[in-house]
C-alpha cells in the first residue's frame, strides 16, 4: 500500500499493468509529506518472494530475493507523483550481520525510472533498519524497481520517499509501526465483519479440520490464513509429511476429512513441492459453502468483550494491501501453532525457556547431468564435510510413506528419476536455546547460512560426486516443532500415555511415539551456540496400533470463555507434545473442535460447557462419518450422495510379533543385558516383543544369554528390520562350546526372511553352560540394532 501527499495522482491500471491503490493523507506541510510504499503491495513482484513469518517480531511483511544463489527478476510497481526532487529510505537488513559474517550475501539496488541510485542496500548493521539513498528526481509516472544482486535473501519491507531531506525515519520498532499506520492512513479501529460462528485462525492441518468440520455442521466459519497456500508445514512451502494414525480407537471416523486433504507425497521433501498437493487443500476447503477463505491474512490483534473473558473479534492484516479487517465471531479456534490468538486475549500458556524442540528448513539437490557453478559464500557456516550428514537420494515413489499413498490418487505425476536428486531432511533443524518467536527470523537464517555451508562444502570438497549438482529448492518458510501451549481445563501428561489411563472425554487417537528432538552431539560441536542438525528421542511408546485417545479437555483455554485450541498448541506437558505434534493427529484435533463448536452454537453454552453438559452429543457427533453434513443449525445430519469416498483403511501386518509363537527358545531385548546408552523404538516394523532397540553409543554392548538343555548344533538367528541409519559392520560374538565366534551384519540390508529373521549360522552349545550372544557398537559404522536372539535346534 502507498500513502500520497497533496497533488499525487493514482495511475488508474490498465489491461498491461496493475498499479497500487492509494491513500491520501496530509501530514505536515505539503511540501514534505512522506510517501511510504509497502514493498509486499507491488504489482509486478517479479522473483522476489513475500514473507510473513515474522510480522510479529520485525513488524510486517516483506519482499524477499530467495533465488538460491542466483540473482531474482526484478520487482516494480508504478505510481504518479508531483514533479519534484525526493530522499529515498528504504527499510532492509543485512541478514547475516548478527554474526559479524564476512560478506554482504542480501545486496540489491533500487531503480527509479530505470535508473539506479547510487547506493547498494542490505550491507550494514545488525537489525532492520532505514537506508538512505537519492536525490531521486520525479515527473508524473514513476517506476521503482528493485534489482537482486545476489540471490542469496536480500529483502525490503517498504520504502519512503520524502521531499525533505531533513526527515529521517524512526528506528524504534513502535514507532515504525506507529509511523506506518499514519501514512498509509489506516483508521484507528479496523472495519469489521457480520458475527460469524466459529473464526479459525491458522490454515494448517489442524486449521483445516476444524474449518470443514464445523461448515458440515451448518456452522459459517471464517478461516484466517496467513500464507498464501493452505497445509502448514505440510504445504508446497515447507513440505513436511503429515504423520499420525487416522481413523481408528474409540471414534474410527476421525480422520475422515483429513484424509480428504492429505499429501500423498513419495518424499519430504519432495523432489517438486507440487506432491503436496496445494490445490486438494483449497478446494476441498472451497467446496464448503458456508466457509469464507482468507489467504494472505495474518492475526496479530485481538479484541475482547467488556468483562474480559472472551474475544470478541481477531484482528487481521492482509499482507498484500495492508488492509485491517476485524473478524467478530461467537467461537474462535487458535491453529496457529504459536498459540498467537491465547497469548494476545491474555490466556495462560506454558514455553520452556531452553531446550525446544526447532525449526526446520529442507532442502533439495537435483542432479542437472551438467556442470553447474555455485558462487562463494564466505558469510555462509564454514562447513567441512565431517560437519552435516551427507544428503541421502530420494526414495522410489512407494518405497517410503507407502501407508498413506496405497488406494489415493496421488494428485501429481512422479519425477522419472528420483535417483537424480538427493535432500536435506528434517533433522537440518537448529533454534533449541532460541526463542520460537522473537528469534525466530534468527532461526531461519542461520538454517541458510548452514544449508548455503553445506552445499558449497558439497561442491568444493566433493566436487566429483556434486559438480552437476544445484540447489533447486530451498524451504524460506521453516517448520517450527514447539512453541507457546495454552492451557486447558486439563494438562495431558505423557506418562498417561504410557500407562494407558483412559480419560472419560478421551478422543483423537494419538499414535506417535513420544518424539522430542535435540542437537546431535556428532555435529553440534563446532556450532555449540546453536547446532543445526538434530536427532529425535523417542521416550515411552503409545498405542500405535489404536493410539491413545487424547481428552477434549485439552482443546479449550481454561481462561478464555470462548476460545478453543487444536494443533501443536493444545493443552499438554512437552512428552504428550511429542506425540500429539505430528499433522495427521493434529487434523483431527480440528475434527473435534468443529463438532464442539456447534454444540456450543446450537445449545448456548461454552467450550467447558460441552465437557460438562453435552459430553454425550459430541461423542455421538464423533461416531458419525465425517462426510457427514447439516443445512441449518437446527437441520439433521445426512450423508450426501457426492461425499467423498476413501480407500478403507490400509492393513498392514501386524506391529509386533509374539515371541511365544515363534519356535525354539528365544531372548527379546527387554531379556538382554544392556550396558551404555540404548533407545527403544517401533517404527521399523514388524518387531519381537514391546519394542526394539538402538544405538552407537560409544562401546556400548548387549548381551543376549542362554542355555540349552541338550548338548548339540544349534541354528543362531537374530532379527532385525534395515534402515539407512542401521550399522554397516555390527560386530555380533557367540559364546559357544567352541569358544568366541564373531561375525560381522550389516543391518543396512534386509534379511530374506520377511519377519526380519537373520541367520548367524549353525554352532556348537553344551547343555547346562551359559552361552551368549554379543552386540557391541564398536566399529558398527550405524545404530546398531538388538531386537531379538533366537535358538534353533540344527536339522
Amino acid at each position: 500500500m502507498i500513502a500520497f501527499p497533496p497533488g499525487s495522482r493514482l495511475k488508474q491500471p490498465s489491461t498491461m499493468k496493475s498499479v497500487l491503490l492509494a491513500t491520501l493523507l496530509t501530514l505536515g506541510s505539503a511540501s514534505a509529506q512522506p510517501l511510504w510504499i509497502e514493498a509486499e503491495s507491488f504489482s509486478t513482484p517479479g522473483g522476489w518472494v513475500l514473507d510473513t513469518q515474522f510480522i510479529d517480531a520485525m513488524g510486517s511483511p516483506y519482499l524477499m530475493a530467495h533465488g538460491m544463489g542466483k540473482p531474482v527478476k526484478d520487482a516494480s510497481t508504478e505510481i504518479d507523483l508531483p514533479a519534484g526532487t525526493y530522499t529515498l529510505w528504504a527499510r532492509t537488513k543485512n541478514w547475516v550481520g548478527p554474526w559479524d559474517a564476512k560478506g554482504t550475501p542480501g545486496r540489491f539496488e533500487i531503480s527509479v525510472n530505470g535508473k539506479k541510485l547510487d547506493h547498494e542496500f542490505g550491507t550494514t548493521g545488525k537489525d532492520w533498519q532505514w537506508e538512505k539513498a537519492g536525490p531521486v528526481k520525479t515527473s508524473g509516472k514513476t517506476t521503482l524497481s528493485l534489482h537482486d544482486l545476489t540471490g542469496f535473501d536480500g529483502r525490503v519491507d517498504a520504502i519512503i520517499l520524502s521531499k525533505d531531506d531533513s526527515f529521517t525515519p524512526p528506528a524504534d520498532l513502535a514507532a515504525t509501526n506507529k509511523l506506518r499506520r499514519q501514512l498509509l492512513g489506516l483508521p484507528d479501529k479496523a472495519p469489521e465483519t457480520s458475527e460469524f460462528d466459529l473464526v479459525v485462525i491458522g490454515g494448517g492441518y489442524s486449521g483445516m479440520g476444524a474449518a470443514i468440520s464445523g461448515a458440515r455442521q451448518g456452522l459459517k466459519v471464517a478461516f484466517v490464513q496467513n500464507r498464501p497456500v493452505l497445509g502448514g508445514n505440510g504445504s508446497s512451502e515447507i513440505q513436511v509429511w503429515a504423520m499420525g494414525g487416522t481413523r481408528r480407537g474409540l471414534y474410527p471416523h476421525l480422520g475422515e476429512i483429513v484424509e480428504e486433504f492429505a499429501d500423498r507425497a513419495s518424499n519430504s521433501p519432495a523432489a517438486t513441492p507440487q506432491e503436496f498437493n496445494d490445490k486438494l487443500k483449497e478446494d476441498t476447503v472451497n467446496a464448503e459453502k458456508t466457509i469464507s477463505l482468507h489467504l494472505n491474512t495474518h492475526v496479530y490483534g485481538v479484541e475482547m468483550t467488556a468483562d474480559k473473558k472472551n474475544i470478541r473479534s481477531v484482528i487481521g492484516l492482509d499482507t498484500k494491501t495492508g488492509k485491517e479487517t476485524r473478524f467478530v465471531g461467537k467461537f474462535f479456534v487458535d491453529c496457529t501453532g504459536h498459540g498467537s490468538v491465547g497469548a494476545l486475549a491474555g490466556a495462560d500458556f506454558m514455553m520452556e525457556e531452553k531446550g525446544r524442540m526447532g525449526m526446520s528448513n529442507m532442502w533439495v539437490m537435483q542432479n542437472l547431468k551438467k556442470p553447474v557453478t555455485w558462487p562463494a559464500t564466505p558469510w555462509a557456516l564454514p562447513l567441512t564435510l565431517e560437519d552435516f550428514p551427507e544428503p541421502k537420494a530420494l526414495a522410489p515413489v512407494g518405497k517410503k510413506n507407502k501407508e498413506n499413498m496405497t488406494g489415493y490418487d496421488l494428485g501429481y505425476t512422479p519425477v522419472p528419476d528420483p535417483a537424480d536428486y538427493v535432500h536435506g531432511e528434517w533433522f537440518w533443524e537448529s533454534g533449541f536455546d532460541k526463542h520460537p518467536i522473537n528469534d525466530l527470523e534468527l532461526i531461519r537464517d542461520h538454517n541458510f547460512r548452514a544449508v548455503y555451508g553445506a552445499v558449497s562444502a558439497l561442491k568444493t570438497l566433493k566436487a566429483d560426486k556434486y559438480a552437476d549438482f544445484d540447489l533447486t529448492w530451498l524451504a524460506y518458510i521453516g517448520g517450527p516443532r514447539e512453541s507457546r501451549r495454552i492451557v486447558g481445563d486439563m494438562i495431558l501428561n505423557g506418562e498417561d500415555m504410557v500407562k494407558g489411563i483412559i480419560h472419560p472425554d478421551g478422543c483423537v487417537p494419538t499414535t506417535w511415539d513420544q518424539d522430542l528432538h535435540y542437537p546431535k552431539e556428532q555435529y553440534a560441536k563446532n556450532f555449540p551456540d546453536n547446532p543445526f542438525i538434530s536427532r529425535a528421542e523417542f521416550g515411552k511408546h503409545t498405542d500405535r496400533k489404536n493410539g491413545y485417545p487424547v481428552p477434549y479437555r485439552c482443546f479449550y483455554s481454561k481462561d478464555i470463555g470462548n476460545l478453543f485450541m487444536a494443533g501443536r498448541t493444545i493443552s499438554v506437558e512437552r512428552h504428550a507434545l511429542g506425540s500429539t505434534r505430528v499433522m495427521r493427529t493434529c487434523g483431527m484435533m480440528g475434527e473435534v473442535v468443529g463438532k464442539a463448536a456447534w454444540i456450543c452454537v446450537r445449545h448456548h453454552t461454552s467450550p467447558r460447557g460441552v465437557y460438562e453438559q453435552y459430553l454425550d452429543i459430541l461423542k455421538d457427533l464423533m461416531n458419525q462419518p465425517g462426510a457427514m453434513r447439516r443445512d441449518t443449525l437446527e437441520g439433521s445430519l445426512y450423508l450426501p450422495a457426492n461425499a467423498k469416498k476413501l480407500p478403507e483403511p490400509a492393513t498392514s501386518p501386524a506391529d509386533s510379533i509374539d515371541p511365544k509363537k515363534l519356535e525354539g527358545l528365544v531372548i527379546d531385548d527387554t531379556e538382554a543385558e544392556l550396558n551404555g546408552k540404548w533407545a527403544h523404538g517401533e517404527g521399523l516394523k514388524p518387531y519381537v516383543g514391546k519394542h526394539y532397540s538402538y544405538g552407537s553409543d560409544k562401546d556400548a554392548s548387549a548381551r543376549f544369554a542362554f542355555s540349552v538343555k541338550q548338548t548339540g548344533n544349534y541354528e543362531v538367528r537374530i532379527y532385525f528390520q534395515p534402515h539407512e541409519n542401521r550399522a554397516k559392520t555390527a560386530p555380533v560374538t557367540l559364546l559357544t562350546a567352541d569358544g568366541e565366534k564373531t561375525v560381522t551384519v550389516d543391518q543396512t540390508k534386509a534379511p530374506k526372511d520377511p519377519q526380519g529373521a537373520y541367520t548367524l549360522g549353525t554352532y556348537k552349545f553344551t547343555a547346562g553352560e551359559e552361552s551368549a550372544v554379543i552386540f557391541r557398537t564398536t566399529g558398527a559404522s550405524g545404530n546398531v540394532h538388538l531386537d531379538a536372539v533366537q535358538i534353533l535346534s540344527a536339522k
